[in-house]
């Protein structure tokens, strides 16, 4: 439970910073679902989700223990952030402030690939899948599928192909 916290912390070496203690209670409620007797389990849960209320109300992100998130997941601007538990995060995903990961009301959310960047403002909806190597612009909204390689501008979000700079859909 706690081997990867080491690196889920490194970006965040600051006490301070509220990313920090977001990783650190994530990680914590992963831990808590381990545990074989129930009675703690339950006990430790309802601390959990008092103590996860709070964080995130102060913090202004929004995410859970259930979110799926791969190594170097980082958040640049801790602010007003909102990820669906059922999403999926690949490796080396960076979010700025103000980002929207969320469902059109079912509980299929979306799957972010490895080496996406998501910028400010940026809202990704939907039972979608984003590629790896991708750059959300700011302010993107994204409800389709994006393939690896590419770049998302524009509302509603217009992908464009990094190598070639041609529009893709």
């Amino acid at each position: 439970m706690f081997e990867r916290l080491k690196e889920d912390l490194k970006p965040y070496p600051a006490l301070s910073n509220p990313v920090r203690w977001i990783m650190i209670w994530c990680r914590f409620g992963r831990w808590v679902d381990t545990l074989r007797f129930k009675w703690l389990r339950k006990v430790l849960d309802k601390i959990y989700w008092v103590f996860q209320s709070i964080l995130s109300t102060v913090t202004t992100v929004h995410f859970d223990r259930r979110l799926s998130f791969g190594e170097n997941f980082h958040i640049i601007h801790p602010i007003c952030i909102v990820i669906h538990p059922n999403a999926s995060i690949g490796n080396n995903v960076g979010i700025m402030h103000e980002v929207t990961i969320g469902t059109r009301g079912s509980a299929d959310a979306p799957r972010i690939g490895n080496n996406v960047f998501i910028g400010a403002g940026a809202k990704i909806i939907g039972n979608i899948t984003i590629g790896d190597d991708v750059d959300i612009g700011a302010n993107a909204v994204v409800l389709k599928d994006v393939p690896a390689n590419s770049i998302v501008v524009g509302n509603p979000g217009r992908i464009i192909n990094k190598h070639s700079k041609e529009q893709v859909l």
